[in-house]
Parts: C-alpha cells; structure tokens; sequence
C-alpha cells in the first residue's frame, strides 16, 4: 500500500511540476516580446533623443 501511496504522490508531484515549468515558459515569452517591443516603441527621451522605456 505504501508503495502505491507513493508512486501516486510522485506522479501528482511531477505533474504539478510540469505545469509550473509549462506556465513559466508562456511567462517568460510574454515577458520578452514585451521587452522587445520596448525597443520598438520608445517615448521622446529629454533633449529630443530617444528614451529608454525602463529605468534601469
């Protein structure tokens, strides 16, 4: 029984996990497009140059 048990708690384990890893993965293209598009689409920085859209 306690192996069953266990096999189940590893299956439901990876599966969590391999929804996690799948969620970052649509984040972290998401964030890069945004990035990219950061790079494209810039405000009039002082002086009449081109900004950075961050701060950083």
């Amino acid at each position: 029984m306690v192996p069953l048990l266990l096999v189940l708690i590893l299956a439901v384990l990876l599966f969590g996990a391999g929804f996690a890893l799948e969620a970052l993965w649509w984040i972290a293209a998401v964030v890069l497009v945004v990035w990219l598009l950061g790079f494209v689409i810039r405000p009039a920085g002082t002086g009449g140059g081109r900004g950075r859209w961050y701060r950083w």
